[in-house]
């Protein structure tokens, strides 16, 4: 039997156990009600709201503090002999790895050719609001970690979630918290093995495959998968031994590179048709309010941009303040104000630069799309960049390649933290996770289990109702914690100036109960 059909069977059979589970799940999480002639997702409701709430509780502070949270990254007010494993910059990329991905590179081109230019505009939009979602959930992250006596951290919804609504409601609170953090702690565990690694190694192999002669070429026969996926799981394996330092030391480099070659391509078309930059623009703002040509109208566009900004920078689904709980700091605050970087990064600036060198392009493959035709993502998105630069494909596939090793890494240290919640903190435990998790990484290569990736996607935004009714029952404790922390500017501000100044930063602490 070949291996060929040997896989084959094993898909069929866990898409025949698993789909009706998958659908009946997906179904209720991801429930839709038409509004204006579209569909609207509750859960990317309850996500962007939870924007708005926390954008008004915080005082919009995603733009009041945006400087100070550069300053807190650059390490301005870093502060000797506080607990953690990582600095700031580190924790940031950690995270970041974990949500910047393919969503950036395929779901934006298929977000603007269903939702039409305009769904750009809602993006934008949602992902400002996230970034306040951010640092509610990430300064109870590092509010409620747990420092180890080895001096490794532990962190996430599975403690903040017990430990806060202990104390806020005492026994009681505690007793729900407990349910709460086990459940949460299965939902990033059974995501972070079919969503954050098979997926990821999954895609990255296919697109590998795409520009190495296809099926007929060297990669595109199983023994080529089988090659592709032991190298990534060797290079997934040897870099979660080493733990959260070893993971941020290389997120840390491979983010900005991913980044920074992703961005200089998406300039480039930009540049080459700066004259039609105005008029794109335009196009964006225009689309977002004019129902002409928008499935759906206004709101078409909005939903569908909302949806995809929701999905992509993972705002209140309770995942980044494990990366982010390892950071050395004494003020929880602080890294929450850091955190709020990451929806920017992930949707206002990377998304954004993706939906803007699609309608500048204008490549023939988005108007088949934007006429219903079933044209991927990846393709539409690697055509824009093919009209300036013809061997872009071969660029796509390395920043697809390095996208997905960062995602694969973070979500193995996610799913790291869930399991020893779970199974306890033993070196043998420990072993048996990156053991299982490395050969989930060789798996993705040959297997597509696209069911199960299904209902790790339901599953993980379940997450997100449990994580975000603990944010508001938590949001004073975050309070709390934000005016202890502007304490500690205006202190560092007075040290270095006499003048007591009038900066944005200097108000007056507030008490909070």
């Amino acid at each position: 039997m070949s291996l060929d059909s040997i896989t084959q069977s094993v898909d069929e059979a866990v898409s025949g156990f698993f789909e009706p589970i998958a659908t009946w799940l997906g179904e209720v999480v991801f429930y839709a009600v038409p509004v204006g002639g579209t569909d609207l997702p509750l859960i990317v409701a309850w996500l962007v709201v939870a924007g708005l709430v926390f954008t008004g509780w915080f005082g919009f502070i995603q733009l009041r503090k945006f400087k100070l949270a550069l300053d807190v990254v650059r390490g301005k007010y870093d502060e000797k002999g506080s607990a953690g494993e990582v600095n700031h910059f580190q924790a940031l990329t950690a995270a970041v790895s974990g949500t910047v991905g393919l969503g950036n590179i395929a779901g934006v081109a298929v977000a603007v050719s269903i939702g039409g230019p305009g769904a750009t505009f809602w993006m934008i939009l949602c992902g400002l609001l996230g970034m306040a979602t951010k640092f509610v959930e990430v300064t109870l992250g590092v509010k409620y970690r747990e420092v180890h006596p080895d001096g490794t951290v532990s962190g996430g919804p599975m403690h903040y979630l017990p430990k806060g609504l202990a104390d806020r409601f005492g026994a009681g609170g505690r007793k729900l918290g407990k349910v709460l953090a086990v459940l949460a702690s299965f939902m990033v565990l059974f995501f972070g093995l079919f969503g954050g690694n098979l997926f990821q190694v999954n895609q990255s192999y296919a697109q590998l495959v795409s520009v190495a002669g296809g099926e007929d070429g060297a990669l595109g026969s199983s023994a080529g998968a089988l090659f592709f996926g032991i190298l990534i799981a060797a290079l997934v394996g040897t870099v979660l031994l080493g733990g959260i330092r070893s993971i941020a030391n290389v997120t840390s480099r491979l983010v900005p590179a991913m980044a920074g070659i992703y961005i200089v391509a998406c300039l480039a078309v930009i540049l080459v048709n700066v004259t039609a930059v105005p008029d794109a623009v335009a196009t964006i703002v225009e689309g977002a309010f004019n129902p002409e040509g928008v499935a759906g109208g206004v709101l078409g566009a909005l939903i569908i941009g909302f949806k995809r900004a929701a999905f992509s920078n993972e705002a209140g689904l309770g995942s980044a303040p494990i990366a982010h709980s390892a950071v050395k700091t004494k003020h929880p605050a602080s890294e929450g104000l850091v955190a709020l970087l990451e929806p920017f990064i992930d949707t206002v600036v990377i998304c954004t630069m993706t939906a803007l060198t699609i309608v500048i392009a204008n490549p023939a493959s988005w108007a088949k799309a934007r006429a219903g035709e079933d044209i991927g993502g990846v393709t539409i998105t690697s055509d824009a960049f093919e009209t300036v630069l013809p061997w872009f494909p071969y660029v796509l596939t390395v920043a697809v390649l390095l996208f997905a090793v960062s995602t694969v890494l973070t979500w193995g240290y996610y799913g790291l933290k869930a399991w020893t919640y779970l199974f306890g903190r033993s070196r043998a435990s420990e072993v048996t996770y990156k053991v299982i998790y490395t050969v989930f990484a060789v798996a993705g290569s040959l297997l597509t289990l696209q069911t199960l990736i299904d209902l790790a996607d339901a599953v993980l935004f379940t997450l997100a109702v449990i994580n975000i009714i603990g944010l508001y029952l938590l949001a004073p404790i975050v309070k709390r914690e934000l005016d202890s922390f502007l304490e500690l500017v205006r202190a560092r501000k007075a040290g270095e100036s006499a003048d007591d100044g009038s900066g944005e930063d200097q108000e007056p602490a507030r008490t909070t109960t």
